[in-house]
This record gives structure tokens, sequence and C-alpha cells, in this order.
């Protein structure tokens, strides 16, 4: 059985490969992991506005990984969808900060790198986790 790694460095690496890298290096809160999934000039949409680029693509991410180091933090997948070259998630998560209601990410996957990603997600403080 060969490791994901293995695998990119024999040929390039498939939409589904790509995903179960993003959400395993997600997981275990390895940025540099996430962030090689990445092109260049990938483009990530979100409700604040786009995101072009690593860096900027970074930030986010080292925002993210963050509260979800936080204890108690708790993540489900409720949906996985891969069509040639685009993937769709649908997921839930709690953290000491929010509740993900719905989350949802679509990727779009060229050359074996994520092209351009859309995330949303409807959350609500978590207010039952902090003290008054």
């Amino acid at each position: 059985d060969r490791s994901v790694t293995e695998v990119r460095s024999s040929k390039m690496a498939t939409t589904s490969e790509i995903l179960q890298n993003h959400l395993k290096c997600f997981g275990e809160r390895d940025l540099e992991g996430i962030l090689s999934d990445y092109a260049p000039d990938a483009v990530l949409f979100t409700a604040d506005g786009p995101l072009r680029g690593r860096e900027a693509i970074k930030s986010l991410f080292t925002a993210m990984l963050a509260e979800f180091a936080k204890p108690g933090a708790a993540f489900s997948m409720r949906q996985q969808f891969v069509e040639g070259d685009y993937a769709y998630i649908v997921w839930t998560a709690k953290t000491a900060d929010n509740v993900y209601e719905l989350g949802t990410d679509t990727f779009f996957v060229r050359n074996g790198k994520i092209a351009v990603q859309s995330f949303a997600a409807k959350t609500k403080d978590n207010i039952t986790s902090r003290a008054p």
C-alpha cells in the first residue's frame, strides 16, 4: 500500500488523491502539507472575498488550524463527491469558538493541484463553552 506522497512522485495526483491528502493534512494540522495541494496561483473563494495565491490561503488555514487545535474540537464529514477534476464536501464541526452547522467546499483540480476552491459555512458562536 503506497502513501499519497509515493503516488504523487510517480504520476500526477488525481482529484481524489488531492482531496484525501487535503483532509488528512487538515486533521493532522499540517499547514505545509495543506499548502502543497494548491497551485501557486490558486484562488480560494470565501464569504469575505477571494484569496489569491498560497500566501493569502496560508493566512486562512493558519487561523483555522489554530481554532481546530483547541481542546474539544470535532469535525464530521457528511458528504464527499469527486467527479473528474471536481470535488465537493459537506461537513459539520464544533470548536471552542464556533459551531459549524454546515460547511461546504468545492474544489477544482488542474495538473494535480487545487486551482480553485470555494468555502462557505454557517456558523454560530459556541457560547456554551465560554465561562460567564
